[in-house]
């Protein structure tokens, strides 16, 4: 008989990150974000080369946000209803045909608007399926779920560095077409890896009633936590007045200021302060992790004040590699938080309303912040998104229920609408 110090022991020697199927999973995650991350260049690239212009940019990657947008939420039910892998695997497939085809057609000729179009929403759909898998599946394949999510977040950010200056290179020595056969590629070989996991199976919630029926458990669960919702209303605030404009807006101001060149700079250092922030949430596993996220949040508003101010270039790309740490280590203890706070069976209907909450809000910044700078001035729309970033992150601590959340040890067996709170 297995003495109970035995048990203890023998659960210790597992590894808390590194098991045979993390390892698969780390694989298919990071090599199709390597594709993801090359796609917008070269589609972009694609577009203009085929005459389209900035407006048939704009239109072929819309078509694809707007299903993922819209059919997130059922992408988070089907997954309840079928298995998070069999919607990932299925989602990973769908796309190494899509992205096959588009790489035909460039390499064949020239695309038609509405082919590019059709193509991205039906990709659009598919991640739209794949996503609200991701919030359930680290949490049954590694047992220190910060680590975990704070490894996948790190190889995430490092693929979108290097990811569009490896498009770049490949559109400008061989074809656009070439860059979609390595996306195609990296989804056969992310089903491959998924297809590989071996799971232990979970209780399935939404396995009957309906499709609404589903949907409304879903926000039941998700609205009963003070926690989730009042993050997801403060973020898409922030969306509107700070994450959207500060892209389209920040390119403009600091192209014209120091040129490609020194937009690219800048850009990198946000990323590898992305990639730091992954590294600094491996280390340090705080009792309360919404408090020490939004606490690091802070450094986000230094990306839009560097911007208003016009700082040097390296004191500005300095700011940026602050700002992409900040939002790096947010991003893993709120992830930890919802993985772990939140019982299996409904995870991926609440994870599809949070991250439906968070993504819906900033492209109506992004079309706003056009208008609004010509009105206004865009270091003034920026100045005050500088401002809504600090003002932000101060109510997040100040909602006790994010503040006091502790840190969960283990996903809930069952659903739960009590957080742990320290």
């Amino acid at each position: 008989m297995v003495t109970a110090a035995a048990e203890t022991t023998e659960q210790s020697a597992e590894p808390g990150v590194w098991t045979r199927d993390f390892r698969l999973f780390f694989t298919a995650r990071s090599v199709s974000m390597l594709g993801t991350a090359m796609v917008p260049v070269a589609m972009s690239l694609g577009v203009l080369q085929a005459g389209y212009g900035a407006s048939g940019v704009g239109f072929t990657l819309a078509s694809s946000t707007v299903p993922m947008a819209a059919l997130v939420l059922f992408g988070g039910v089907f997954a309840d209803r079928f298995t998070p892998r069999r919607m990932m695997v299925g989602a990973d497939l769908v796309r190494l045909v899509s992205q096959s085809v588009t790489a035909v057609l460039f390499l064949a000729g020239t695309p038609a608007l509405w082919q590019l179009m059709a193509i991205s929403a039906v990709n659009g759909t598919a991640a739209a399926m794949f996503q609200p898998g991701l919030a359930s599946l680290i949490p049954r394949i590694a047992r220190d779920v910060q680590r975990a999510v704070a490894t996948q977040r790190t190889s995430e950010s490092l693929m979108l560095l290097v990811g569009p200056s490896i498009a770049g290179m490949l559109v400008a020595f061989a074809d656009v077409g070439v860059v979609f056969l390595i996306d195609a590629a990296g989804f056969g070989v992310s089903a491959l890896c998924l297809a590989l996991l071996r799971l232990k199976d979970i209780p399935r919630a939404a396995g009957e009633g309906s499709i609404w029926a589903n949907l409304k458990e879903g926000w039941q669960e998700f609205s009963s936590r003070t926690w989730m919702w009042g993050v997801i209303v403060i973020w898409a605030a922030m969306g509107i007045v700070v994450f959207g404009p500060v892209l389209p807006l920040g390119a403009t101001l600091i192209n014209d200021a120091y040129h490609a060149t020194g937009y690219g700079f800048v850009t990198s250092a946000y990323g590898a302060g992305t990639i730091l922030g992954g590294v600094i949430a491996m280390r340090i596993e705080p009792s309360r992790p919404l408090a020490a996220g939004a606490t690091a949040m802070f450094l986000f508003a230094l990306q839009p004040l560097s911007i208003t101010l016009g700082l040097p270039l390296p004191v500005m790309a300095a700011c940026h590699l602050l700002a992409g740490m900040g939002s790096a280590f947010w991003g893993v203890m709120w992830m930890t938080s919802v993985q772990t706070q939140v019982a299996p069976e409904v995870l991926n209907r609440v994870h599809a309303y949070e991250v439906a909450g968070s993504i819906m809000a900033m492209p109506i910044g992004q079309a706003l912040g056009g208008p609004v700078a010509s009105l206004l001035g865009a270091r003034e729309v920026l100045a005050v998104s500088s401002v809504v970033a600090v003002a932000g992150c101060a109510v997040l601590l100040s909602v006790p229920a994010i503040r006091r959340l502790g840190r969960a040890s283990a996903t809930p067996a069952t659903s739960a609408t009590d957080p742990v709170i320290s």
